[in-house]
């Protein structure tokens, strides 16, 4: 794709990330085949290729416009397009720098303005989000069901092994999981007990940046990254952990991209990147211990459990991994049922199920119908977000995929 970008961005270091994408990008229109919202809305504007030629004019000087920021604000950035395209067009970053250039151009107003002004502000401080869904579960039964649908029930977490082997890994804790299933990180911790590695977390450590940084307040998600790292380095540095840990794929997708977020950071560049290195999903770590991991589990009991796994789109288009957590569901002893169009995104996308709450629901709806479709006992998936958001359309169970394995541990 030629490009001929204007003046006010062509030399900035915005335009030439941007500059490179687009040149990628050959119009083959694969990418459309596999985009959830054009396959509901069956607008080429509402698909990668018709997005990239919307973010290509304005970038060359075309003045955008509200419906230009509306076909960008429904992309709910699940990356299938990449995972699609045959040229390795980066379309999620060409988005950033896009949605970053429409906003300046486009400013919200009103009610639009101020809901996406509440979500950067509140979700990502987990004192206050957690105090909120406390505040909500006291007083679930009267909520509205939009409301009500965002406070899942509780389950108990269970004791945080002590910290008594000599390999040691941080788990980010995060803003949002720790209110709404601590289970999760305490579960990964038991699982990886057992393996011989301590989970610690770093006081200091929260929000990711993602909310932020996809709301387009980038400096914001900047500032996030910058305090995790200062929370984690002092370990790095001393080497005192292997690796960090992510439990939620959408923070695992959003630490290891440290390195490009911060690449042009001089203080924080070279910290960053090795961040981003040191960042492996929960199912590489386990991926890696299996041999110990058969030993320690206990023999499943009566007859297998059927579990549907649903694999967001963080892990298996932001992240790459595809078909892991489905090997080790079989090595604890489940069986994984076949899920049709695995690709296709659930709805939730971090903040879009608020934002886009007509387009969210039907894609969760499409996404539970391809789930029940085997039969299963139980749901499961790998992030926060997706189980929230699936939990409350089904009847079926939903869990993370690591506390199945922590139920079977023999202890």
């Amino acid at each position: 794709m030629q490009t001929q970008l204007a003046d006010f961005i062509k030399n900035q270091p915005e335009g030439r990330e941007a500059d490179e994408i687009l040149r990628k990008c050959v119009h083959c229109g694969f990418c459309t085949a596999t985009c959830p919202t054009y396959q509901l809305l069956g607008d080429e504007l509402d698909g990668p290729r018709g997005r990239i030629y919307l973010i290509k004019a304005v970038l060359e000087g075309q003045p955008a416009t509200v419906k230009t920021r509306q076909h960008l604000d429904r992309c709910l950035t699940c990356r299938s397009c990449e995972s699609t395209c045959p040229s390795g067009v980066h379309y999620s970053r060409l988005l950033d720098i896009g949605r970053a250039v429409v906003e300046q151009q486009v400013p919200r107003q009103g009610l639009d303005k101020a809901v996406r002004w509440a979500l950067r502000e509140f979700v990502p401080r987990a004192g206050l989000f957690g105090m909120a869904m406390r505040a909500g579960r006291l007083v679930r039964g009267a909520l509205p069901q939009a409301l009500k649908d965002k406070v899942p029930l509780q389950r108990p977490a269970g004791a945080w092994p002590s910290p008594r082997h000599a390999r040691k890994m941080l788990a980010l804790a995060g803003c949002a999981q720790p209110a709404m299933a601590p289970s999760i990180n305490v579960a990964t911790a038991r699982v990886l007990d057992a393996l011989g590695v301590s989970l610690i977390e770093a006081p200091g450590a929260g929000c990711c940046g993602a909310v932020r940084f996809h709301l387009n307040d980038q400096d914001g998600g900047r500032d996030d990254a910058r305090r995790n790292i200062d929370a984690w380095w002092p370990l790095v540095e001393r080497g005192e952990v292997e690796a960090i840990v992510m439990t939620a794929s959408g923070c695992g997708v959003q630490v290891k991209d440290y390195a490009h977020m911060l690449a042009h950071d001089p203080a924080y560049a070279n910290k960053a990147e090795r961040i981003s290195v040191l960042t492996r999903d929960v199912s590489e770590i386990v991926t890696a211990e299996s041999a110990r991991l058969i030993e320690v589990l206990a023999s499943p009991p009566g007859e297998p459990v059927r579990v549907a796994f649903h694999a967001p789109c963080t892990l298996q288009h932001g992240l790459k991994i595809r078909g892991v957590v489905e090997k080790l569901l079989v090595a604890a002893g489940y069986v994984p049922t076949p899920v049709r169009d695995a690709h296709l995104c659930c709805g939730s996308a971090g903040t879009y199920s608020i934002l886009q709450p007509e387009l969210s629901l039907q894609l969760r709806d499409n996404k539970l119908a391809a789930l029940g479709e085997g039969r299963p006992a139980i749901i499961a998936s790998a992030n926060i977000g997706c189980m929230t958001h699936l939990e409350a359309g089904a009847t079926t169970p939903v869990r993370h995929w690591i506390e199945l394995l922590a139920e079977r541990l023999g202890k």
